[in-house]
């Protein structure tokens, strides 16, 4: 999977069981439930690392999806306890994107994915979170990007995060715009 390169913050993990109603006729996890286990560990995330993103949505921040990919590598099955994992692998003033696995306890990775993001208001027009929340966007860049300075950022352009090694499980850096 061609993901964005991963930033310093580290990852979540959230314990889940597949429950019934989660699965098909096969009592196999439903494809489209991946997603809403994504969304578990984004919002965990956000939670954990900066507040509640209730708290966004209070301001008038909103962060539609604006693509998603799903790699199914093994099927999960109706009861089975499973880990997701989210870190973040992008970040600027428009845009956050996610990189997520999902794990038996073991450690055996049965599907990866990534969700991008934008930041908009209540009319779904752009907001930058760097102008409508100055200080939770120096919070994330701070957290996500210790190197990030505003010389720095400008010489390389944007909010692209500093070159460094991938965190073990992530994939390599690619550009992120």
């Amino acid at each position: 999977m061609n993901v964005p390169h991963p930033l310093a913050a580290p990852d979540v993990a959230v314990p889940i069981r597949v429950r019934y109603s989660e699965t098909d006729a096969m009592g196999v996890a439903y494809h489209a439930q991946y997603l809403v286990w994504f969304e578990l560990g984004r919002t965990e995330w956000i939670r954990t690392h900066a507040v509640p993103y209730a708290e966004f949505e209070a301001r008038g921040l909103l962060l539609p999806l604006t693509d998603a990919r799903v790699s199914y590598l093994q099927a999960a099955r109706y009861d089975e306890p499973l880990v997701v994992r989210a870190r973040p692998v992008a970040f600027g003033p428009l845009r956050l994107a996610f990189f997520y696995t999902v794990e038996r306890p073991d450690g055996g990775r049965i599907a990866e994915g990534e969700t991008h993001h934008a930041w908009v208001d209540r009319s779904f027009r752009p907001r930058p979170l760097k102008k409508a929340w100055p200080e939770m966007y120096a919070r994330l860049a701070t957290l996500l990007n210790p190197g990030h300075d505003r010389r720095d950022a400008k010489r390389r352009g944007a909010d692209r995060p500093v070159d460094e090694a991938p965190a073990e499980g992530f994939p390599p850096p690619t550009a992120y715009a």
